[in-house]
């Protein structure tokens, strides 16, 4: 285990100020820890750039709206905030967290009077595989748990307490030597990863699953566009786990683990082809700054 992340040395952006990381603590009393009621983004920066760093920011403010809340930044400052903290913890490429969340000023459902403060941190943190793993596929379980109903919970928002399925699944499936775990949606329909978008092909067409109970990634969108620009069809649709034995090749997609192929879901087996492999360095090559694109 590396350093625990309240002991990491650098400086937190917090409610308009960086203040030392050890400083950037909240009362055990507040209200995102009791109710869930906290919005975060995952990006990632390379060679000082954060990608698609405005469209992050953007839905950040959206999922606060979608909890009822709203962010006192504006998607310019929350920008700008993210930049300074690359900046001055001198980490070019990194992860970068925003999030944001109810004070503690009530302490019950109703917490309509609290302070919404926002923080923003960023760390080493490479993919959350590694090369070698990536090209030779990960092995993904089924998870116990599946995708809500969107009329139950407001499954568009990046809210943590949506994440609280997710952590139980990928648990478990750690524990069966899996590296993630495939969420189905409520209705049995293929959803998504713990934490990353899915993606299969077949007879040269990608396939992926409507992201309408479960987050359409940002990473999921740059792929897409990748493809199309190959002349690789997009086929979004639902999928039956049973079809899964109908797709050659898969992989997913998101921010920590940007693009990996999958070797196994369950019993079913895929094997990381050319398709996989070329979105793959594209993706590389995609977030890379421009200057950097250039000049490779």
């Amino acid at each position: 285990m590396g350093v625990s992340f309240d002991k990491i040395d650098g400086v937190i952006w917090y409610d308009g100020k960086l203040v030392p990381w050890a400083d950037a603590n909240v009362h055990v009393l507040t209200h995102g820890l009791h109710y869930g009621s906290s919005v975060f983004e995952g990006e990632r920066a390379y060679g000082g750039e954060i990608f698609k760093c405005t469209e992050h920011s953007e839905r950040l403010k959206k999922s606060a709206e979608l909890l009822d809340f709203e962010i006192p930044y504006s998607v310019a400052e929350i920008d700008a905030a993210k930049k300074l903290v690359i900046e001055k913890n001198n980490l070019p490429d990194s992860y970068v967290r925003a999030i944001a969340w109810r004070g503690s000023e009530m302490m019950g459902v109703s917490a309509q009077s609290n302070t919404i403060h926002l923080a923003i941190a960023c760390w080493s943190w490479p993919s959350y595989f590694s090369p070698a793993e990536r090209l030779k596929g990960i092995r993904i379980g089924l998870a116990d748990y599946r995708r809500p109903d969107p009329k139950t919970i407001p499954a568009m928002a990046k809210a943590a307490g949506l994440y609280m399925i997710c952590t139980i699944s990928k648990h478990k499936a750690e524990r069966d030597g899996f590296a993630d775990a495939l969420m189905l949606d409520w209705q049995g329909r293929v959803a998504e990863c713990t934490g990353a978008n899915i993606f299969f092909i077949k007879d040269g067409k990608i396939h992926t699953p409507i992201a309408d109970c479960f987050l359409a990634g940002i990473t999921r969108a740059t792929v897409i566009d990748l493809a199309k620009r190959r002349g690789i069809e997009v086929i979004e649709r639902r999928i039956m786990p049973e079809e899964m034995d109908g797709f050659t090749e898969c992989f997913v997609t998101g921010t920590a683990a940007e693009v990996t192929p999958v070797s196994q879901i369950a019993n079913w087996k895929f094997t990381p082809g050319t398709i996989s492999e070329q979105l793959m360095n594209d993706y590389t090559s995609e977030v890379q700054p421009k200057g950097k694109q250039a000049a490779a």
